[in-house]
C-alpha cells in the first residue's frame, strides 16, 4: 500500500514561486508606469494652460485681470479643468464596467465619506498648490512635490502610531536633502522672478498629498479601488470648481468672475483638447498606481509612483520643451540629479532596497532545494 502524503509535490511550489514572482514584477511595471503618466498628466495641464483662451489669460489681455486672479484664481481654475476631465474618464470607466450604482452607493458609506475628506485635501488644496506652483516655477516644482511620501510616513506616525524606524527616517533625510539640492536653484541671482514661492506653495501641495495619502489608504482598503478613484477625482473636481474657485473670484473682487472663467475655460476647443487628455493621464495614472500597489504591495507601489520626480521635469521638457517649443523648460544638471537621489530616498522610506535582491536569491535558492 503506497503512503499519501499531504504536501505539494516541488514542481508545483517551483510552478508557484514562479508566477508570485511574475505577478509582483507585473505589479511594479504597472506602478512604475503611473509614475510616467502622472509625468504627462503634468506636461498636457500645462500645454494646455498656453492654448485658447488661456493665452488671453496668461499673455496678451493680462490687464483685464488682476495679478492675484492671474496667479491664484487661475491655477485654481486649471485644476478644477483637469479634475473634472479626469473624473468625466473615471465614471466612463465604471459606468462601462455596471459599477455605477457601486458608486452612488459607496458614497453613503463611511470608507466613502473618507475617500471624500481626502479628495478635499488633495483637491482643492493640493491639486491647486501644484498647478500654481508648476504655473510660477516651472518643472522645478515636481520632485518638491514627490516628497509626499516623506510627508505621508511623518504623518503617520503623528496621526495614526504607524511606525517609522531609523531606515525610514533616513529615507526622509535623503528626501529633504533632495529637495534642499532642488530648492538651491531658486535662490541664486540668475533664478527667474517668482521661482522661489512657486517651491514654496509646492510644498503646500506635497504636504496636502501626504496627508491624502494616510486618509485614503484607510478607505480604499474596504472599497473597490476604481470605485474609491472615482469618488477621488469627482469630488476633487466638483470642489474646485463650486468651491475654491468662486471663492478666488470673490477675493479678487469680482464674485461673477468665476462663472465667466469657466465658462470660456470649458469652451475653449484648442485648450480642452489638451485639458481632456491630460485628465486621461491622470486617470490611468491613479489606477496604474492602486492596481500596482495591489500586486507588489503599497510599500513598493508607492516607491514606484515616486518615480514622477524624475519623469515630470522630463516628459514636461520634452512635450513642452521639444514638442511645443516652449522656452524655459530645460532643467540645470543639478535637478535631475537631485530628482534621481529623491527617487531613491523615497525607495528607502518604503522598503529596504536590499530585500529586492534578498527575495530573488531566496527565491531562487527555495526552488533549487524543493526541485532537488
Amino acid at each position: 500500500m503506497k503512503e499519501v502524503t499531504g504536501g505539494p509535490s516541488a514542481s508545483a511550489v517551483a510552478a508557484k514561486n514562479r508566477l508570485s514572482s511574475q505577478f509582483f514584477k507585473k505589479g511594479i511595471i504597472i506602478a512604475l508606469f503611473s509614475g510616467l503618466m502622472y509625468g504627462f498628466y503634468s506636461a498636457f495641464m500645462t500645454l494646455g494652460m498656453s492654448k485658447g483662451v488661456w493665452v488671453d489669460w496668461y499673455g496678451v489681455n493680462t490687464a483685464a485681470l488682476s495679478a492675484f486672479a492671474i496667479t491664484y484664481l487661475l491655477g485654481a481654475l486649471g485644476s478644477a479643468v483637469n479634475d473634472t476631465c479626469s473624473a468625466g474618464w473615471a465614471l466612463l470607466n465604471v459606468g462601462v464596467k455596471g459599477k455605477l450604482g457601486d458608486f452612488y452607493r459607496t458614497l453613503k458609506t463611511k470608507p466613502g465619506q473618507v475617500m471624500i475628506l481626502a479628495a478635499l485635501v488633495g483637491g482643492p488644496i493640493s491639486s491647486t498648490a501644484y498647478v500654481v506652483g508648476l504655473q510660477m516655477a516651472g518643472s522645478i516644482v515636481i520632485p518638491i512635490t514627490a516628497l509626499c511620501p516623506a510627508i505621508g510616513a511623518i504623518l503617520g506616525r503623528i496621526l495614526f502610531k504607524q511606525k517609522l524606524n531609523k531606515r525610514m527616517m533616513l529615507g526622509i533625510a535623503i528626501c529633504v536633502l533632495a529637495s534642499f539640492l532642488i530648492g538651491s536653484t531658486s535662490i541664486g541671482g540668475d533664478a527667474p522672478e517668482g521661482m522661489f514661492l512657486g517651491i514654496c506653495i509646492a510644498f503646500i501641495a506635497a504636504l496636502g498629498w501626504g496627508f491624502e495619502g494616510c486618509v485614503a489608504g484607510y478607505g480604499t482598503s474596504m472599497i473597490d479601488s476604481e470605485i474609491g478613484i472615482t469618488i477621488r477625482q469627482v469630488i476633487s473636481g466638483l470642489s474646485n470648481l463650486i468651491i475654491l474657485v468662486p471663492i478666488f473670484s470673490m477675493m479678487a473682487g469680482d464674485v461673477f468672475l468665476a462663472t465667466d472663467l469657466a465658462t470660456q475655460a470649458f469652451t475653449s476647443g484648442s485648450a480642452m483638447i489638451w485639458f481632456a487628455l491630460a485628465g486621461f493621464c491622470a486617470f490611468v495614472s491613479y489606477m496604474s498606481w492602486y492596481k500596482g500597489n495591489s500586486m507588489c504591495g503599497a510599500a513598493l507601489g508607492m516607491a514606484c509612483n515616486g518615480t514622477y520626480s524624475f519623469w515630470g521635469p522630463f516628459c514636461c521638457w520634452i512635450i513642452l520643451g521639444v514638442f511645443a517649443g516652449m522656452d524655459g523648460w530645460s532643467l540645470p544638471p543639478i535637478v535631475w540629479i537631485a530628482a534621481v537621489i529623491m527617487v531613491f530616498g523615497i525607495l528607502v522610506i518604503a522598503m529596504n532596497p536590499l530585500d529586492l535582491f534578498r527575495k530573488k536569491g531566496n527565491q531562487e535558492s527555495v526552488e533549487q532545494t524543493k526541485v532537488s
